[in-house]
């Protein structure tokens, strides 16, 4: 990941067909491309692996096209809607869902450890209830995170 820009990665993953849909062409699927670093720092805290949902990869990606879309930058959805909302809009039934957001950040690498730098970001990348996740890039350097645990 280190050396690697956004742009970078958003051709790269465009290139591999990791586009969302075409109404968030300007979305990158980042779920792979970070899971060994996000697994790395949970096993160093004694936490279990998660793996890439593509359910929570829409809710991030959707979240992220709408923020840069409609230019606001909040957890809350321009609609009023909660990251349960969001999540529940793509057939998700959870007992545990969380939500990062983070902007201006150049590169993947740099996301990943201003969260882990933030108690709050941390703890939600760490928490022992998640077990699966999807982490985006969107317009303007808006990056989502969506962790989460179905069923339960």
């Amino acid at each position: 990941m280190r050396g690697f820009s956004q742009a970078r990665l958003i051709t790269l993953m465009l290139a591999l067909g990791g586009a969302m849909s075409p109404a968030n062409a300007q979305v990158a699927d980042l779920g792979q491309a970070s899971l060994d670093w996000v697994n790395a720092q949970r096993a160093q805290s004694g936490r279990g692996a998660v793996v890439v949902s593509p359910a929570l990869t829409r809710a991030a990606a959707a979240h992220a096209g709408d923020m840069g879309k409609k230019g606001y930058f909040s957890h809350t959805g321009a609609n009023g809607s909660s990251i349960g909302d969001r999540v529940r809009r793509q057939k998700y039934r959870f007992c545990f869902v969380t939500e990062n957001i983070a902007k201006g950040q150049d590169t993947l690498d740099e996301v990943l450890r201003d969260w882990m730098a933030s108690p709050e970001h941390r703890r939600n990348m760490l928490h022992e209830s998640a077990v699966e996740f999807g982490l985006v890039c969107g317009p303007g350097q808006l990056w989502v995170m969506v962790l989460g645990r179905s069923g339960c």
